[in-house]
């Protein structure tokens, strides 16, 4: 079952099986306490009642964010999970989802809830995917979504092959698919070298191992080619 797993200082991890196509992906929610000790969690898995119960046991979640056009899957569940917190979607989500429930939409500028602790970007030259990336100041931690996979082992054949022939298997960096997604090149650098002004070391992905330490060179080298 999955578990709350802690990677630093009010900072945890819950990682999801996901399928996706025969793709044995996985997924991850990352969830951080704020200093009002309320909960923000980014792109919100299928949360059984016991992860409910421990949630609720870290403290009230009161931010649910829908990163990018992608990972929404579960929003909806997460919203009748936690009533009581505010959703924050990607641009991509509310045309595309037409949302039934009250939301605001995520930009460059933090809101007020977390703009002294998580800073904030969405990021350019990817109109289809449209995702707004973090960096937890006090665990010196960058949460991306779909920006870079790291899936360094698979136990399925399929997964292996399709990540060998994307160019992405068994080393962080950003997907062949994820490239040809990127529509200005040059709005993507300046994006990337906004990420690179803030102080990480950790890189959180959606898929893939959590990324330890030199995540900010991982991010120069691997995004050389833009």
């Amino acid at each position: 079952m999955p578990q709350l797993q802690p990677i630093a200082t009010n900072i945890w991890v819950i990682d999801f099986p996901l399928r996706v196509g025969g793709l044995h992906l996985g997924t991850r929610t990352t969830v951080v306490r704020l200093a009002s000790g309320s909960l923000w969690l980014h792109s919100s898995g299928p949360l059984q009642p016991e992860l409910v119960t421990a949630l609720s046991a870290l403290g009230p979640v009161q931010a649910l964010v829908a990163p990018n056009a992608l990972h929404h899957l579960y929003l909806a569940q997460n919203v009748r999970s936690f009533p009581q917190a505010t959703v924050y979607v990607s641009p991509a989500l509310p045309t595309k989802l037409k949302l039934s429930f009250p939301y605001e939409v995520l930009g460059d500028e933090p809101p007020a809830l977390w703009k002294d602790e998580i800073s904030q970007h969405l990021v350019s030259g990817l109109p289809k995917l449209q995702e707004v990336v973090f960096c937890h100041h006090a665990s010196h931690t960058l949460v991306l979504t779909d920006l870079a996979f790291h899936i360094r082992h698979s136990d399925s054949w399929f997964t292996r092959l399709f990540m060998r022939l994307n160019g992405v298997y068994g080393h962080f960096g950003p997907s062949r698919i994820f490239r040809s997604m990127v529509k200005d090149r040059a709005a993507l650098r300046s994006s990337l070298d906004r990420i690179r002004t803030w102080d990480f070391d950790r890189v959180i992905v959606s898929h893939g191992e959590v990324l330890e330490h030199d995540g900010k060179q991982a991010m120069h080298t691997q995004y050389g080619w833009v």
